[in-house]
């Protein structure tokens, strides 16, 4: 069997959330990635592959497809030997030991999936999405994580509610908050990242606990930000060293 136009429209149309949701499947690209989530807990629906990637592959519901036929679908810059599509697997709000990271509306999908990638270097278990934060399941997001999805629990809910109920302090990033290297943080804590260009809402200022900077050392202090992405890895590696 060789790639139909059902599969191309099937493919393509799940680059939107709407047809995501509609299907309950994801893409994931590349053998890395692929593999990754073939050693997980998630349900693979369809695999479309090269030969030589089903040669080496115990998977057996594969549709072999050549490397032209995979650079029709592919959203990849050099398309590696395998498409995959996997089943959205069900939410689950569960407590959770230790540090938990909620985002406020982080949009660019790079940036989410680079926070899923810290997240699980620094093993926290728990990602805590608002509604406005980009879909974990989008295709960049998925290709940027590295297979990091697997190994973390993210769900999507109103974040407000979510922290009026939490039983443990909150944080989130400030400018003029304390400085992190100088502030005693806890183990059990949720750490809130905001939004790329407005910081966290005024909203979820209101509800959280406590506020922490990453102070500027250059000479001029004239360094308007930090990434986010790279916020988070300075904070969760002071989180952790605690």
């Amino acid at each position: 069997m060789s790639l139909s136009k059902n599969h191309i429209k099937l493919i393509t149309s799940l680059q939107q959330k709407k047809y995501r949701q509609k299907h309950k499947l994801f893409v994931a690209e590349g053998v890395k990635v692929v593999n990754e989530f073939l050693s997980s807990a998630f349900e693979v629906e369809q695999l479309f592959a090269t030969e030589d990637f089903v040669i080496s592959s115990e998977f057996e519901n594969t549709i072999i497809i050549s490397e032209t036929e995979l650079k029709k679908v592919s959203k990849l810059k050099n398309p590696n030997k395998v498409l995959g599509l996997f089943k959205i697997p069900p939410e689950v709000l569960t407590d959770n030991y230790g540090l938990i990271v909620a985002l406020d509306a982080i949009n660019d999908p790079g940036n989410l999936g680079t926070i899923i990638r810290l997240c699980d270097w620094f093993g926290v278990q728990k990602l805590v999405c608002s509604i406005a934060t980009v879909d974990c399941y989008n295709q960049k997001v998925v290709q940027a994580s590295m297979g990091s999805l697997t190994r973390l629990e993210i769900v999507y809910t109103d974040l407000a509610d979510y922290l009026k109920g939490a039983k443990r302090p909150s944080f989130i990033a400030d400018m003029n908050g304390k400085n992190v290297y100088k502030s005693d943080l806890p183990t059990e804590a949720i750490l809130v990242m905001g939004n790329e260009a407005n910081g966290v809402s005024a909203e979820i200022r209101d509800i959280v606990d406590a506020k922490i900077s990453i102070p500027r050392f250059g000479k001029t202090q004239e360094t308007e930000s930090l990434n986010v992405a790279t916020a988070t890895a300075v904070l969760l590696s002071e989180f952790k060293r605690s």
